[in-house]
């Protein structure tokens, strides 16, 4: 081009040289070069680049525009779509988890809905607006083979089906709401190739004839299902088990637990099923006082389950269950690798504990305890009235154990310091929080030995690296954010077939 005497720059790149360039940069990198020139923005948004898009949008109005442009470039053509709306700060004055589970509950059981100020209003208006945009840009892509959904902003119902009433004051007429679950339905109902389909938390964006709209090849080909919902009102399931029934070739499933019958752990144990690998089911207080366990699969179903998938592994989180229905629910047979317990009114009791540690010690990797019932009384302790600590035990037990988290219930010193000894180097994420963890009088009197100190060294001698406690909890997501830290905990856990 030089020697011919042309113009030679950038911009007399033939567009295959730029796109194959531009491949080498990362997403973000990508939508700044984009801004450079129309030629280069031509060229960036090429279908090649864009196969996957995971966006983590926060719910406010400065998202709109971007998320707009870019939907309106790669909705058409993206074959993996994942996207996270996450209220990231609350407003203060607004109800929070805490408050949705303890007065908001209370307030709710009176048929009143506890007080919202107007940013939570706002944040409403603006999570439809967001939502609306992504459907809208994908309901006609019959290319998309992934459809991950996640709604953050589900926190105002941690503790009851209280959505309604704020979604009124913004949606009056619930216009917006049907047409978000009219774009669903168009989405499932155009997909030719779609193999993984996941929605968590989506305030009312799944419905019970949902799955319908799916065609018979695609039901039948679809290899991961996640329908995760606590405010669906009433003993409403998003999911039956002759709907079940289409999905002979699901490896993976996610569901509320008062959803999974054993009438569907029969149709998954069918011969004409392909072995399922992974199932994560959540637990939810609200979930049992509405649907109850009546229908939950016993230990014969978990059993003729295992039969035909050897392979299967459980994922299982409680939000507030009870130690009697926990007691009821983990039964033997249940191939449990990882369970996360998460508390704002009542406390997992030493019992649930000692029994996960006798009945999964084959199975289980995965354990975190979380608890934020404010007691001024102090925190619980699992080891009360008891002659071992039932975590001790648990890390005893439990051979396979790679990660304990606790959090707002009593771990002694000396206890933690066993845990340490007993899994070494295998127990690969040890967090505890620092309030969590006290000393016995023995170990405060000692005059020549820090106590604190002594404990970092030796947890740190046990597990063969350097430990410290969790000194600011804010910086873990698995405390702060449990259902968020569930859901991506599920994902992967499900993708690790």
């Amino acid at each position: 081009m030089s020697v011919c005497g042309e113009t030679v720059g950038a911009g007399s790149l033939p567009s295959e040289l730029v796109v194959h360039i531009f491949s080498f940069l990362a997403g973000p990198d990508r939508l700044r070069a984009s801004a450079a020139c129309s030629h280069w923005r031509e060229c960036l948004f090429y279908p090649a680049l864009w196969p996957r898009l995971r966006l983590s949008l926060r719910v406010s109005p400065a998202e709109r525009p971007r998320l707009e442009f870019l939907m309106r470039k790669c909705g058409w053509f993206v074959r993996e779509l994942r996207v996270q709306f996450a209220a990231d700060n609350y407003p203060s004055g607004g109800v929070g988890a805490a408050a949705v589970a303890g007065e908001g509950a209370a307030a709710a059981g009176d048929g009143e809905a506890p007080p919202l100020c107007p940013r939570w209003l706002d944040l409403l208006r603006t999570y439809l607006e967001l939502v609306l945009c992504v459907l809208s840009s994908v309901r006609n892509n019959r290319n998309l083979q992934k459809l991950s959904l996640f709604g953050d902003i589900s926190i105002l119902q941690q503790h009851g089906s209280i959505s309604n009433t704020y979604l009124g004051k913004v949606d009056p007429d619930g216009k917006k709401i049907k047409q978000i679950q009219q774009l669903f339905e168009e989405i499932l109902g155009n997909s030719r190739q779609l193999k993984w389909l996941s929605c968590g938390f989506m305030l009312q964006i799944v419905t019970p004839t949902s799955l319908s709209s799916l065609s018979n090849p695609i039901a039948n080909t679809m290899e991961h299902l996640s329908l995760l919902d606590n405010h669906i009102p009433g003993n409403t399931t998003l999911i039956t088990a002759v709907e079940l029934e289409r999905f002979v070739n699901l490896r993976s499933l996610a569901l509320d637990f008062c959803d999974f019958t054993a009438e569907m752990a029969r149709v998954l144990a069918d011969s004409n099923h392909v072995p399922l690998h992974r199932l994560s089911l959540l637990v939810h207080s609200v979930s049992i006082m509405h649907k109850s366990l009546d229908s939950m699969p016993e230990d014969e179903n978990w059993k003729a389950l295992t039969r035909n998938s050897t392979n299967l592994r459980v994922y299982i989180m409680a939000f507030d269950v009870k130690s009697d229905d926990m007691l009821r629910i983990l039964k033997p047979s249940i191939p449990l690798e990882r369970i996360h317990f998460d508390s704002y009114i009542t406390c997992v009791s030493g019992a649930v504990v000692d029994l996960i540690s006798r009945q999964y010690d084959k199975f289980l990797t995965h354990f975190i305890l979380m608890n934020d019932v404010i007691d001024m009384s102090g925190f619980p302790d699992l080891s009360d009235n008891r002659n071992e600590d039932p975590l001790v035990l648990l890390a005893w037990r439990c051979t396979r154990l790679s990660l304990l988290a606790v959090h707002g219930y009593t771990v002694w010193a000396h206890n933690l310091i066993a845990i340490a000894r007993l899994r070494g180097s295998d127990l690969k994420v040890l967090e505890v929080t620092e309030e969590s963890i006290d000393f016995d009088q023995g170990e405060l009197a000692d005059q020549d030995v820090d106590p604190v100190h002594n404990l970092i060294e030796q947890v740190s001698l046990g597990l063969g690296r350097p430990w410290h406690a969790v000194m600011d909890i804010e910086l873990l997501s698995v405390f702060t954010e449990p259902t968020r830290h569930f859901y991506r905990e599920m994902q992967s856990f499900s993708e690790g077939i």
